[in-house]
């Protein structure tokens, strides 16, 4: 799945709209302004999803393949979704799980 192939996937779902973080496309959850999927650090290889950190553990330790994070999203509510996936059928519903784990977070700060 191709990072704009995950954006149109994740404008497909309810209450979401396309917006920016830290200046770069994502789809944020359009009730509390927060992003769910964006493009990551390792933009060559992957795009990044917000989650809790109890699930990011459980899929780099069940799907490594797919879901992992560098050092820079460790500690962080975020993972790491690998462009070649094998499996675009879960990759839409970690991101439909992310979409619901960021509509249940009240909105962001201002900065």
């Amino acid at each position: 799945m191709t990072f704009d192939e995950a954006i149109a996937f994740a404008l497909s779902l309810p209450g979401t709209e396309r917006g920016t973080s830290y200046g770069k496309t994502a789809v944020k959850v359009t009730s509390n302004g927060r992003a769910f999927l964006f493009p990551s650090h390792e933009a060559e290889t992957s795009f990044a999803v917000a989650m809790d950190r109890d699930t990011i553990e459980l899929l780099k330790a069940t799907e490594a393949e797919t879901y992992w994070q560098s050092p820079h999203y460790e500690g962080w509510e975020g993972v790491l979704v690998r462009y070649d996936a094998a499996d675009p059928g879960r990759v839409r519903e970690i991101i439909e799980r992310s979409r619901n784990f960021a509509a249940a977070k009240p909105p962001p700060r201002p900065r």
